[in-house]
C-alpha cells in the first residue's frame, strides 16, 4: 500500500469519528454514506492502479 492511499484512508476516518460526535440523525448517516462511498470509490481506484 502506497502512503498515499493509508493518507486518504485516515482522513476518511477522521472525517467520520468528527461526524459522529458532532452531527446526530440523519446528517450524520447521510455524512456516512458519503464517506463510505468515497472510500469504495478510493478502494476500486487503488486496486485499478490509477
Amino acid at each position: 500500500m502506497t502512503p498515499r492511499f493509508i493518507w486518504a484512508l485516515c482522513v476518511y476516518a477522521l472525517l467520520a469519528l468528527m461526524a459522529t460526535f458532532t452531527l446526530d440523525g440523519n446528517m450524520r448517516a447521510a455524512v456516512w454514506l458519503l464517506l463510505g462511498g468515497l472510500t469504495v470509490k478510493t478502494c476500486i481506484a487503488y486496486k485499478a492502479g490509477w
